[in-house]
């Protein structure tokens, strides 16, 4: 039987991702929340490298990064597929979600923390970014459908 565990924490969109995969599955998994303030030894071990959630355990072995993770999940459990079969559909997909990890979130992320004059321009910045991915996903089918 197949042991399948999440390392995660709430809210991060990050893990959630992960699950929301899992589930579109059908993998029964058990998800164990990181207190992130106290790493686990658990999660310490499982990501040695940059200590952080999440971390997908598949029969005790770890593996890290969600979009690693993402792919692993689709390589490892064919049906109900995440991703188009078409190779340029694929590698479409994960030039958007690339997109979404290294330009929106961080840039949403920015705008958050900022402060004062540079809160305007941060905002602004993540508007555009965001706008960008609206208009080039736009009516256009991703991620498995037909």
């Amino acid at each position: 039987m197949e042991e399948v565990k999440v390392i995660g924490a709430s809210p991060s969109a990050f893990c959630v991702r992960i699950e929301w995969a899992l589930m579109l599955k059908g993998i029964t998994y058990e998800y164990i929340e990181e207190n992130l303030k106290r790493k686990s030894n658990l999660l310490l071990q499982s990501n040695p490298v940059h200590k952080k959630v999440p971390v997908l355990l598949h029969n005790g072995k770890p593996i890290s990064e969600s979009l690693v993770i993402l792919e692993y999940i689709e390589d490892t459990w064919k049906h109900n597929p995440l991703l188009p079969a078409d190779p340029v559909d694929r590698a479409t997909v994960r030039f958007w979600a690339k997109y979404i990890d290294d330009e929106c979130v961080f840039s949403a992320l920015a705008a958050y923390r900022a402060q004062g004059h540079e809160k305007e321009k941060a905002v602004e910045s993540a508007q555009q970014k965001l706008e960008v991915l609206n208009e080039q996903v736009q009516n256009k089918k991703l991620f498995g459908e037909k």
